[in-house]
């Protein structure tokens, strides 16, 4: 017998984490990192509803708990591996940016951990998260990167490494974030359509 849940409720999961471990491996094998952004933003499109898709399948109490665990550690390595490697593949190597990167690792498995147990609290649906969530990472990295097609490396390279300290506050800060629902569902799909054909059209 198979061990994990094979069913539809998770399947937009594994396209995330598929669509991650292909930007991984595409920034190491291509000199194009363009491709590995297009892939971070595909993950974020996954995981923004992955959630809907889920809610829509009829699951036992045990798939329930399968794609909780399941999301988070697609998350890690969506949002957290990947963004760290993109970060290195664009030059952000200096020493002074180590810090940096480990402070993002940190505070993105710290947030996860927190949104689990606040979930698994909540008595309703959740309305705001507190802090800002990882899945973030998707559409924040993919703009500060577009900053490097109208500047030098020299002043490229400390915005983008502000771009990963700026999430990893956020994400620890108790500061409530509204949870995407209706509209935003659409607007957030736009812009990522409009971002990976620019990504993968102009780039």
């Amino acid at each position: 017998m198979i061990i994990g849940k094979w069913n539809r409720s998770v399947i937009l999961t594994y396209v995330g984490m598929l669509s991650a471990a292909a930007g991984i491996i595409l920034a190491f094998i291509t000199d194009r990192i363009n491709y590995s952004i297009a892939c971070l933003m595909v993950s974020g499109v996954c995981d923004l509803f992955d959630g809907m898709v889920a809610r829509r399948c009829k699951r036992t109490e045990e798939e329930k708990a399968f794609g909780i665990e399941l999301d988070s550690l697609v998350d890690v390595m969506s949002f957290i591996a990947l963004p760290l490697v993109i970060g290195l593949k664009a030059g952000v190597t200096n020493w002074w940016y180590i810090p940096v990167y480990m402070i993002f690792a940190v505070s993105g498995i710290a947030r996860l951990a927190y949104f689990n147990v606040a979930d698994a609290d909540s008595t309703g649906p959740v309305k705001y998260y507190t802090g800002l969530p990882v899945t973030y990472t998707a559409l924040i990295i993919p703009l500060v990167y577009l900053i490097r097609l109208i500047t030098d490396d020299g002043v490229f390279r400390p915005i983008f490494a502000s771009a990963f300290l700026v999430i990893a506050i956020f994400g620890l800060l108790k500061i409530k974030v509204i949870k995407p629902r209706g509209v935003w569902y659409g607007i957030f799909g736009i812009m990522a359509i409009g971002l990976l054909a620019l990504y993968l059209a102009v780039i």
